[in-house]
């Protein structure tokens, strides 16, 4: 698993959760470049995230993200590959 391929696999959870087919996935992405992203979504998301990779955030690693590429860090991290 390598970070494209992450990145791949968060393409239709995050289309689905903020209603975007369109969206498009790139490290930088945050919750103020996506309209809907508010707490209801992020909470949606991340437990789309934490299931589809079997993976738990911690809370403070949730307080710690601050965009795609940091939950893409922590995903790489959990899963072994980095």
């Amino acid at each position: 698993m390598d970070r494209d391929q992450i990145t791949q696999e968060l393409q239709p959870i995050f289309a689905k959760v903020f209603r975007n087919p369109d969206i498009v996935i790139t490290d930088t992405l945050n919750a103020e470049q996506v309209s809907g992203w508010d707490s209801l979504t992020h909470l949606s998301m991340i437990a789309d995230v934490e299931s589809h990779y079997g993976v738990k955030f911690k809370l403070k690693e949730l307080i710690g993200m601050k965009n795609v590429g940091d939950m893409i860090d922590l995903i790489l991290a959990k899963k072994g590959a980095s």
